[in-house]
C-alpha cells in the first residue's frame, strides 16, 4: 500500500504537469518560476496558509475562496491561480508543496538547470552566491540555481546539497567527528 508522501507526490506530479504544459505553450515559464518562488515562500512563511492547505476544518468552499483570495492579492497567472482552486474544489490542497517542488522541477529540466540546496550558519552575500554557483556549475555541467536558507546551529561553514551528492563542510559536523574519534581512542 503507498504512503501518503507517495500519493502526494502523484497527485502533485498530475497537476504540476498539466499546468507545466499549457504554460509551456504560451511561453510563460519565466513568469511561473517568480510566481512559484513568492509562492513557495509564502508557503514557508504562513503558518496560517499551511493550516489552511491540510486541515479537515474548512469547507471545500471556504478552501476555494481563501486560496482564490491568495492567488489573486499575489498576482498570480490564470493558469495558476485556477490550478489552485481547481486543486482546493478537489480537496487536493495538501498537495500544494509538493506541486510546488514538481514545478520547480519541470522547469528546471527545460532550462537546463540544476537547484542545489544550501544550508549555512549565516546569509550568504549576492559575491558569495554567485562564487558558489559558479562553482557548482562547474561541477555539474549545468547552470545551478540556488535555494539558500540559515541555520546558525551549524556554527560556521555550509551544507551543500546537488541531486544526490552532499557536501557537508559544517563546523557542527567537524566537532562532530572529531568527538566520535575522541570516542574511539578514550
Amino acid at each position: 500500500m503507498a504512503n501518503s508522501a507517495s500519493i502526494s507526490a502523484d497527485i502533485a506530479g498530475r497537476y504540476a504537469q498539466a499546468l507545466f504544459d499549457l504554460v509551456k505553450e504560451s511561453g510563460g515559464i519565466d513568469a511561473l518560476s517568480a510566481q512559484l518562488d513568492d509562492l513557495g515562500n509564502a508557503i514557508e512563511q504562513s503558518a496560517e496558509l499551511r493550516n489552511l492547505l491540510v486541515s479537515p476544518i474548512y469547507t471545500r468552499d471556504q478552501q476555494e475562496t481563501a486560496i482564490g483570495a491568495l492567488a489573486d492579492k499575489m498576482g498570480l497567472s490564470a493558469a495558476l491561480g485556477n490550478t489552485l482552486r481547481l486543486m482546493a474544489g478537489n480537496r487536493r490542497l495538501f498537495a500544494l508543496p509538493q506541486l510546488v517542488r514538481r514545478l520547480r522541477d519541470l522547469i528546471a529540466d527545460e532550462r537546463g538547470e540544476v537547484t542545489a540546496d544550501v544550508v549555512s550558519a549565516q546569509a550568504l552575500t549576492a559575491e558569495q552566491q554567485k562564487r558558489l554557483s559558479d562553482t557548482l556549475a562547474s561541477k555539474s555541467g549545468k547552470k545551478v540555481k540556488l535555494n539558500t536558507r540559515v541555520d546558525e546551529s551549524l556554527i560556521g561553514g555550509m551544507i551543500v546539497k546537488l541531486g544526490s551528492q552532499m557536501i557537508d563542510s559544517s563546523i557542527r559536523s567537524k566537532l562532530a567527528s572529531l568527538q566520535n574519534a575522541m570516542k574511539e581512542v578514550g
